[in-house]
């Protein structure tokens, strides 16, 4: 190592508007995240078609792929047996995944 790294600034781009969640089920395993990983959400990064987003749902928390799709927007999962979501006004994102850290075992 030529220099240390600071994870918490390189991956914290607006602190104020960041949290650190752990991950619970294998929805989003297709996309490289884990169930047990912890995730990096901005809150200030406007999530747009594309990025992983975590998502309040019927008041369940929930992470998955924003798309948009014939005019409508979707939240979708990244592994076999879960179902797409609409978003309508049941649905609220609460910010953009920019960073995902595992503990190798």
């Amino acid at each position: 190592m030529q220099e240390p790294i600071d994870l918490g600034a390189w991956l914290v781009e607006h602190p104020a508007a960041s949290y650190i969640m752990r991950v619970d089920g294998r929805s989003m395993s297709g996309a490289g995240i884990s169930d047990g990983d912890m995730i990096v959400v901005n809150r200030a990064r406007k999530p747009k078609a594309g990025s992983i987003v975590v998502a309040l749902v019927h008041g369940d928390r929930t992470l998955k792929r924003l798309r948009y799709v014939d005019g409508r927007h979707w939240l979708v999962p990244e592994a076999e047996g879960f179902a797409d979501i609409l978003v309508d006004e049941h649905v609220e994102i609460w910010g953009t995944v920019v960073g995902v850290a595992r503990k190798m075992a």
